[in-house]
């Protein structure tokens, strides 16, 4: 996968987070748990969204936070989970 890759599947993901929460500043990095911006059940609907959006598949070895706690840390999974054609 390029940098056009993921810069595609992180705005994705920012479109699915925006849309759920108004948060203009969201940075790439910033920590969707520890600013408590996310909750655990918003957690599982953006587990969903990535295995629907990117046609992927989160299994319970996946279920850790780091995977999950920021845009690029999930753009980062969508990417090594996704099969090598083309996740987007």
């Amino acid at each position: 996968m390029n940098t056009q890759d993921e810069s595609a599947i992180r705005a994705k993901i920012r479109e699915f987070i925006l849309s759920s929460i108004q948060l203009p500043d969201l940075a790439d990095d910033d920590n969707l748990f520890e600013s408590g911006i996310v909750n655990s059940l918003f957690a599982v609907e953006l587990m969903t969204f990535l295995e629907k959006a990117f046609g992927i598949e989160v299994t319970q070895d996946d279920l850790e936070i780091t995977n999950f706690q920021s845009i690029a840390s999930a753009a980062a999974f969508v990417l090594r989970k996704a099969p090598q054609t083309s996740a987007i």
